[in-house]
């Protein structure tokens, strides 16, 4: 009976390595797997903006910056307010809002500006009449947000 369960082992092992074999061939191929495309890095963030020296004077160079630095004015002069800013932005809405004493707004403008770098940004005032004697305020606005400001007194 050796010889009937040595066969039937033989049998068995070939049986199951045909399986094994033509189980390969019977396994529908797969499609590759959708590939998704990489996900790009986010860029880099731009030199964010900032504002940086506010100065207040009675005169500007070509460069825009103050020539006669001052915080005490006299009436009759007019007063020019220099704005540093720092970093890159594709566009900037930088404003200067001056007020008298309680709040009072003198005036405000508006400049739209895209720096690449370091930039120089001039703002003024004059009255020719005269300012009225006392505390002032330059406030400086970035994009709608407070950035700086400056006080300085008329005498």
């Amino acid at each position: 009976m050796q010889p009937v369960r040595l066969h039937l082992l033989l049998v068995a092992a070939l049986c199951l390595a045909w399986l094994a074999c033509g189980s390969e061939e019977r396994t529908t191929p797969q499609a590759p797997a959708p590939t998704t495309p990489p996900v790009a890095a986010p860029a880099p963030p731009a030199a964010s903006f900032r504002v940086g020296e506010v100065e207040l004077g009675r005169g500007v160079g070509a460069d825009k910056r103050v020539s006669a630095p001052a915080t005490s004015f006299a009436p009759t002069d007019t007063i020019y307010a220099s704005v540093a800013t720092e970093g890159a932005a594709p566009s900037v809405s930088l404003t200067a809002r001056w007020s008298y004493e309680d709040g009072q707004l003198v005036d405000e403008s508006t400049e739209r500006i895209a720096p690449t770098g370091p930039a120089v940004t001039e703002f003024h005032i004059a009255k020719p009449d005269g300012w009225p004697t006392g505390r002032y305020k330059v406030e400086i606005i970035a994009d709608g947000r407070p950035a700086a400001s400056r006080e300085f007194e008329v005498r």
